[in-house]
């Protein structure tokens, strides 16, 4: 029985436009005040996402949040972490040092902040999430030693940004999680974050299986989670790959995919 939701924001819930339809957002409303979970699962940080939540009302005491892709599970009312995984910045240094090298940007974010390298060609991160806050800063002066790094980032065009993802040495590829969550955005992560294993903290947090989650996703940094739900779905925008482990398929995130997928599997609640 399906007792948790975990729904991806962009092209899965979110439309073109960024925004929640109003179809979407009574499908998850009724069933959350059924006493369904419904869980949003993203890159972002919670405090990037409050209108989101604040929409669907998920502000109980036992709602939770899986941001930064599985890296930080936090409690939706107080903002307390219930898991958090990071990385130290020695471990995301190749990453930087590659950039510099090839004349790309970088962003790293610690579980507070963004930091922008000024001395990297400009980014378009900032152009991407808001209601975070920016530093301008460079590399030398992020914070060292045993500060935890929730990710690195990589925003450029989309066309640059595959020339680079193919170009990426094995000093990155083996020791980060790297996956693609938009066009234009690159994300290295620690080793074993992903959305699933954000999940399954908040599913055991619960006493919940895999075999109670319902997944929603459309791209790379779904992934795991697609594959690993007990019932596992793709929007029709969704990259091949990801249908390719999906168990079904709903309509993309313009036609309210979600709802029409809702709707057809609780029918007897909606």
């Amino acid at each position: 029985m399906i007792k948790l939701i975990a729904l991806d924001l962009d092209n899965t819930l979110l439309n073109s436009q960024k925004e929640i339809s109003p179809a979407n957002e009574a499908a998850l409303k009724a069933l959350h005040q059924q006493g369904i979970k419904v869980v949003l699962c993203t890159g972002r940080p919670i405090n990037a996402i409050g209108h989101y939540l604040d929409q669907l009302g998920l502000n109980q005491a036992d709602d939770f949040t899986i941001t930064f892709n599985g890296g930080l599970v936090v409690n939706n009312q107080t903002k307390q972490p219930l898991f958090s995984r990071g990385m130290t910045k020695d471990q995301w240094r190749p990453v930087y040092d590659h950039f510099k090298a090839q004349g790309l940007p970088l962003d790293v974010l610690d579980f507070e902040r963004v930091y922008e390298l000024t001395e990297l060609r400009p980014s378009r991160y900032r152009q991407t999430v808001k209601n975070i806050e920016f530093v301008d800063t460079s590399f030398d002066q992020t914070p060292g030693g045993d500060h935890q790094y929730a990710k690195a980032i990589l925003a450029v065009d989309p066309a640059r940004l595959t020339a680079a993802k193919g170009q990426l040495p094995a000093e990155i590829t083996d020791q980060l999680q790297v996956v693609q969550s938009q066009a234009h955005i690159l994300e290295f992560l620690p080793k074993g974050v992903n959305k699933l294993a954000g999940l399954n903290q908040l599913l055991a947090h619960f006493n919940l299986t895999t075999a109670n989650l319902m997944a929603f996703g459309d791209a790379d940094n779904d992934y795991e989670m697609i594959a690993g739900a007990g019932d596992g779905v793709v929007m029709a925008n969704g990259l091949p790959q990801i249908k390719a482990v999906a168990d079904h398929l709903t309509a993309s995130n313009d036609e309210d995919g979600v709802a029409v997928y809702l709707h057809k599997t609780f029918a007897n609640e909606l």
